[in-house]
């Protein structure tokens, strides 16, 4: 699992605002869900070695299976580096009988200063097999547009 993902966005906001949007629980809820979901944390501890448990759960379940249950993903994120306001790295690991999706995937959320606002890259590591790679870009670019409205309306 050497796979590589990646998105990236300039949001219209300062680089304080948007690390703020990656550590609280209600924006995480609000912005984190890709596009045809909505999400639920269960558990939250925003520090380094903390972390969160998400139910994402498919708005139309048929013809997207969830990893967890039929139309359900769960995700356990591990917080393995917070440097505010430049970075954000989690360790995600999916719930999930199938292979294919076993392995612990690392997302790290990069936050640069821009003439615009703040450039968000997200790139993925070690990308379970079982995850589309088309389909998880989409998701992190879904996921950074609803990030972008939701920071911008603040």
């Amino acid at each position: 699992m050497n796979r590589i993902d990646r998105a990236s966005r300039v949001v219209a906001a300062a680089p304080e605002t948007v690390y703020a949007a990656l550590l609280d629980r209600e924006s995480l809820e609000a912005w984190l869900p890709p596009e045809g979901m909505r999400g639920r944390i269960e558990r939250w501890d925003p520090r380094p070695g903390g972390g969160f448990r998400m139910i994402l759960t498919y708005l139309d379940p048929v013809g997207s299976p969830g990893k967890a249950s039929d139309g359900t993903d769960v995700v356990d994120v591990a917080f393995a580096d917070l440097v505010p306001p430049e970075r954000v790295v989690q360790r995600a690991v999916f719930e999930a009988e199938d292979p294919a999706y076993a392995g612990t995937m690392t997302m790290t959320w990069q936050l640069a200063s821009t003439d615009g606002g703040t450039e968000v890259t997200v790139t993925a590591t070690d990308v379970p097999p079982g995850i589309d790679q088309a389909d998880h870009e989409a998701g992190i670019a879904s996921s950074l547009a609803n990030l972008a409205s939701y920071v911008e309306a603040s």
